[in-house]
């Protein structure tokens, strides 16, 4: 199976030795995204609500550069470091997302890179067009 690397500089940079997205057959693996802004890579200000924005966004940029959108997500992730954030997240995943939802897990964690307060990470079906 051949693998194709996704990359759009409309989302983050790699802030490490890691690919913004890998297309394995009609499979897409977006890694992990925090709330960078694409063009000066800083954390966005304005709270919580900005930052899960702001990584919906980035995973949006990442999903369009392989000629996907958030309709083709199978699993989402989404890294908390505060769980009472949640049901903000549902509600703005309601903004982003239309039924059928993707499967989803909610995990609080201790830390995120560079402060981040959120991360997501997803698995689309991405066939090549």
């Amino acid at each position: 199976m051949s693998r194709e690397i996704i990359q759009t500089e409309n989302a983050p940079a790699a802030i490490g030795p890691y690919s913004q997205a890998v297309r394995a057959g009609e499979t897409l693996y977006l890694s992990g995204q925090i709330p960078l802004d694409p063009a000066t890579m800083e954390l966005v200000g304005g709270g919580i609500e900005n930052q899960i924005r702001q990584v919906f966004a980035n995973l949006q940029a990442v999903l369009e550069a392989a000629g996907a959108s958030t309709a083709d997500i199978a699993k989402l992730n989404i890294f908390l470091i505060d769980l009472t954030h949640f049901p903000l997240v549902n509600e703005i995943m309601s903004e982003v997302f239309n039924e059928p939802y993707p499967a989803r897990a909610a995990i609080g964690v201790a830390a995120l890179p560079k402060g981040a307060q959120v991360e997501m990470d997803a698995i689309a079906f991405c066939p090549r067009s």
